[in-house]
């Protein structure tokens, strides 16, 4: 296998931060090489609060995952997410100057490059641009134009902006850290590729990501992103409930819902009881899992109803023939597939990226939490698929390292950062 296929995949999360280190094997599924993960003590529902903590978390997880990979890492591909993401539908058009020869993928390619420069609001950048579909001289649905005659394209994009002080200081946590940025990739993309299917996609589908602090939500039809959502709650706001409900410290209120928690408080007897260790000199303190279930289940109803609400505001509610597919450390809790199906009425699952990684895969990895990590690294994996020469992630340790060329995105955050060096 040539070095040059490895990538490492780099997910900021609010409550964790894990790199992972990956290429093909043999049978084209993904062989993960190392991998690390640190307490992430500098973001905040997908938003870098403090930069040193950032910087030395990334440092951790990336040294933890080239130590057991045996690689020395350089480059990344980077998640974002947050609270900030939004997303928007636009039309764009080309008038063709000669309508006789084929439409080539570079016309495409112009088109599409053409929505990066529509005008936003004060502090919002354009992050992704997806054509959905192409009308060719006034005929809609056509999908792969390529090849065909015509004097006018049109296309629908699914746009998504990002402000651009919370992708700038991203990219400036990863850079400080010593490393490159190959892509800024957005983490519900990412968590799709792990854990859809193409059919899951072309019947119509809702992707969940519950993180530590929000949750994204990524809706596909036809094979087709259609709409991307943030929800600003996840995990750690479930943590601060059971923590504020039993009166206990954090860390026992994670053991507790990681342990025990569930969403459903009617699957829990009342007489079910975890102890507590107290604090010095007191005793220890008993809770009721009927309890836990009970706090646990109002925040989910909370955060599940603004889903749905994000669904039902999309327009794809009712074409959603695979229903809902949950992922990220907060699908974990037990019943909340249940929750999930009874407050929506959709049919729903928990996605694992299992079927895309070798046999010999880590059980850690092989649950929702790392989804987004994999999902990262087989996009850059598909991205580079026919560049073997070119060497985008990483390299073993006695190779000279050949850098991917940066997108738009990443040469517009390095001016941005650049400029502001030169100001102070």
């Amino acid at each position: 296998m040539d070095n040059s296929d490895i990538i490492v995949g780099l997910d900021i999360g609010t409550s964790k931060i894990a790199a992972i280190v990956g290429r093909w094997n043999q049978y084209n599924k993904l062989e993960i090489l190392g991998y690390g993960k640190t307490e992430s003590s500098g973001v905040k529902r997908g938003v870098v609060i403090n930069i040193d903590n950032t910087v030395n978390s990334i440092q951790e997880a990336i040294k933890e995952a080239s130590t057991k990979s045996n690689v020395n890492i350089r480059s990344v591909n980077v998640g974002i997410a947050g609270q900030h993401i939004k997303s928007m539908q636009h039309r764009g058009y080309m008038i063709r100057s000669n309508s006789e020869t084929e439409i080539v993928q570079e016309e495409l390619d112009q088109l599409t490059a053409n929505m990066y420069k529509l005008a936003m609001n004060p502090g919002d950048e354009i992050i992704s641009v997806t054509p959905q579909e192409y009308t060719i001289d006034g005929e809609p649905g056509v999908t792969q134009p390529k090849g065909m005659m015509g004097s006018k394209i049109e296309a629908n994009f699914h746009i998504i902006t990002a402000q651009t002080t919370a992708a700038k200081n991203i990219y400036k946590c990863v850079t400080k850290a010593g490393l490159n940025v190959s892509e800024l990739i957005l983490e519900p993309h990412a968590s799709s590729r792990a854990v859809l299917s193409e059919e899951e996609k072309e019947a119509g589908v809702a992707l969940v990501d519950i993180g530590g602090g929000t949750s994204d939500i990524a809706i596909f039809y036809n094979g087709i992103i259609r709409h991307t959502a943030v929800v600003p709650f996840g995990g750690e706001v479930i943590t601060e409930d059971v923590k504020e409900g039993c009166n206990i410290l954090k860390k026992h209120a994670e053991d507790l819902k990681i342990r025990f928690g569930s969403a459903l408080a009617k699957e829990n007897r009342d007489d079910e009881l975890v102890s507590i260790p107290g604090l010095r000199g007191r005793p220890a303190k008993e809770i009721s899992l009927r309890n836990l279930a009970s706090i646990i289940q109002a925040r989910m109803e909370e955060i599940l109803e603004q889903v749905y609400f994000e669904i039902k505001n999309s327009g794809y509610e009712r074409k959603l023939g695979a229903g809902i597919v949950l992922t990220g450390g907060g699908s974990q809790l037990r019943h909340l597939a249940q929750l999930t199906e009874f407050l929506t009425g959709l049919d729903t699952r928990i996605g694992l990226p299992s079927e895309h990684l070798a046999q010999e895969t880590q059980p850690e990895l092989l649950g929702p939490t790392f989804a987004t990590g994999i999902g990262l690294v087989l996009m850059g994996l598909e991205s580079t698929k026919e560049q073997y020469t070119q060497n985008t992630g990483s390299e073993k340790l006695p190779q000279e390292e050949k850098p991917k060329k940066p997108n738009g995105l990443i040469r517009m955050l390095t001016n941005l950062i650049a400029a502001d060096e030169e100001v102070k």
